[in-house]
């Protein structure tokens, strides 16, 4: 099944057969009349044809080399053939020049995938080796690409689940990770998943290969068009990846859409993924076309009439080739239904004026390189898993005054607001100042990836000492997995800011234990997560400063037996929907398993 379809092996012959054609285009002497003259040409195309022959075996026995053109000498204009061979169409010389060039990059670079693909067999021996495996023709492996595997946050969570079920039942498959965490070994990372998700992996069929390239998918890296910086980034990192080992089925749990056309390319493998929330959205084009800031839309950009449709432009090419590059993938699971209206929206999207100018582009070449395929139609919700067992025994009553936010230190988090939020409360209802019995205190727990991420933290505290409510607020970066429990069975309320949040296992582990959520009004929380149970609410929304804080209030006002009817709700409600069970069986149900090779016998 995997192998239908695919056309790599005859597109040798096609492209030289294309190539000897244009070398015996007659005309190709009068376009190039006082350049060089016909026979130069032919000899040139000729020679880089045999070069590339020599290498790579004879040409096709259809296609006949043609014979030199004879070299005429110059001829009146007056001459009737002369004029007769004027009034022809003609190329351009640079454009015959380009396209031979085009065609034998394309076959230079099949001969590069070609060696990388003999190569893999004896890069999969030495990796089977060296963890031991015996039985090597019935082993299949499955490569995982995440380039952040020890950040420690909800989306390491779905991989480190997903790969903890594939080794408690799939023992004929090894799961390889492609990481871009090269300050971390193999077992500092193991140690990590089991500090801060509970989850014991077996080092026998978990193998780590270490990417060095991961800066060019950093924001950083790309101050300037970074959508578009950071996925050919990520294509530069997915090629390092299969050059390193090209596995049998290639699972994108990142986000990286555009690593699928290094994978079906290089590879001729198939390819999937969990999709977190999609690179691009058609939220994000009404945020530009409504010249509304954000942090991936900046004031100088949304006070500018121009430079916005300049950004709609760039938005609208970058979906087009999003678009094509989801539908490289086989199978794609996402994790809720805001990411699934997203994405399926985006697999349909077409644009005819970009589809006419990708066909005349060189990009176009590719296809011939690229298999046969039926992309998918739509996604599948396979809802994040959160490890619910431990935080259901956490007690309901006597809970703590304190506001519990839980997310990694990353900008479209939107820790700032947080603080304004705060503060309001405290403008607004002095007696959860400092000082009294009814005072509150914020506590900020996340992960922190890398040195953008640590400056953050410090502009962070830096703005809440601005606003005055630093005595009443605490940072705490790269909590181990107990510390995060001990607060959630402490705190009162879990919050939220993050806009079009994609799903939030945060705001599920507040559920599972028993902390009352506020959470944006909008994404997964609004529409998964945070909805009405038996008819009865399981949180709330809110949408400013102001929203927030009377929320927050009207939890703390909250009757003794109003509230712990609330955190009963809210913990039944997470625990029957979003458990590791609900997780593992979707992820199973999602079909990746039909895209593996049979095991050899």
């Amino acid at each position: 099944m995997i192998a239908k379809g695919w056309r790599l092996p005859k597109i040798r012959g096609m492209l030289l057969t294309v190539t000897y054609t244009l070398a015996s285009v007659e005309h190709i002497q009068d376009t190039m009349h006082g350049w060089f003259s016909a026979s130069e040409a032919h000899i040139a195309v000729r020679d880089a044809i045999q070069s590339y022959t020599a290498r790579n075996g004879p040409a096709p026995e259809s296609v006949a080399f043609p014979q030199a053109p004879v070299h005429r000498s110059f001829i009146p204009d007056s001459d009737p053939y002369h004029v007769q061979q004027k009034q022809q169409p003609a190329l351009s010389p640079m454009f015959i020049l380009l396209l031979v060039f085009l065609i034998l990059a394309l076959c230079g670079l099949y001969s590069r995938i070609s060696d990388l693909r003999s190569g893999n067999v004896a890069r999969r021996k030495a990796l089977l080796d060296s963890l031991g495996v015996t039985g090597a023709a019935s082993k299949r492996v499955v490569g995982f690409f995440h380039p952040y595997c020890n950040a420690g946050g909800g989306g390491e969570r779905v991989l480190w689940t997903a790969i903890a079920l594939i080794q408690r039942t799939e023992p004929d498959i090894i799961s390889v990770v492609y990481s871009g965490d090269t300050d971390a070994t193999k077992e500092q990372i193991i140690a990590k998943v089991k500090s801060r998700f509970d989850i014991a992996l077996s080092p026998s069929s978990l193998h780590f290969i270490f990417l060095h390239k991961r800066h060019l998918v950093e924001d950083s890296a790309w101050p300037r068009f970074t959508l578009l910086g950071q996925s050919l980034g990520s294509m530069i990192l997915a090629w390092e990846a299969m050059t390193a080992l090209i596995p049998d089925l290639f699972i994108d749990t990142m986000g990286y859409a555009f690593t699928f056309h290094i994978a079906v390319l290089v590879g001729q493998i198939p390819a999937g993924a969990y999709v977190h929330y999609p690179t691009i959205s058609t939220d994000m084009l009404a945020r530009v076309k409504s010249r509304k800031a954000a942090h991936n839309n900046s004031d100088a950009i949304s006070s500018s009439s121009i430079l916005s449709q300049g950004k709609l432009l760039y938005y609208r090419i970058f979906m087009y080739y999003y678009a094509l590059s989801l539908r490289q993938a086989s199978f794609l699971m996402v994790n809720s239904s805001w990411t699934k209206n997203h994405i399926d929206s985006i697999l349909q999207y077409s644009d005819p004026l970009l589809d006419a100018i990708h066909l005349l582009s060189p990009l176009a070449l590719f296809k011939l390189l690229r298999p046969s395929h039926q992309p998918p139609r739509s996604a599948r919700i396979v809802y994040p898993p959160c490890d619910t067992r431990e935080m259901a025994q956490f007690p309901l009553e006597d809970r703590e005054r304190i506001i519990l936010s839980i997310a990694q230190f990353r900008p479209e988090k939107d820790h700032k607001a947080q603080l304004y939020a705060f503060h309001e409360l405290l403008q607004k209802y002095p007696e959860c100042q400092a000082g009294g019995d009814k005072r509150v205190q914020l506590v900020l727990i996340g992960g922190s990836r890398n040195a953008e991420d640590a400056a953050r933290v410090d502009d962070l505290r830096a703005l809440a000492k601005e606003l005055k409510i630093d005595e009443q607020v605490q940072f705490i970066v790269n909590a181990s997995y107990p510390d995060m429990l001990n607060w959630l069975s402490r705190a009162s309320v879990g919050l939220s800011t993050m806009v079009d949040e994609h799903f939030g296992i945060n705001i599920v582990e507040y559920m599972a234990a028993g902390v009352i959520p506020v959470t944006h009004a909008s994404g997964g929380p609004l529409k998964d997560i945070v909805v009405p149970f038996n008819g009865q609410p399981t949180g709330y929304h809110a949408t400013s400063s102001e929203t927030y804080a009377d929320a927050f209030h009207t939890v703390f006002t909250l009757s003794p037996e109003e509230e712990l009817a609330l955190r009963l709700r809210t913990r039944t409600w997470a625990v029957q929907r979003f458990s590791q069970e609900e997780f593992e069986k979707g992820w199973d149900a999602s079909g990746w398993k039909n895209w593996l090779p049979h095991a050899k016998s």
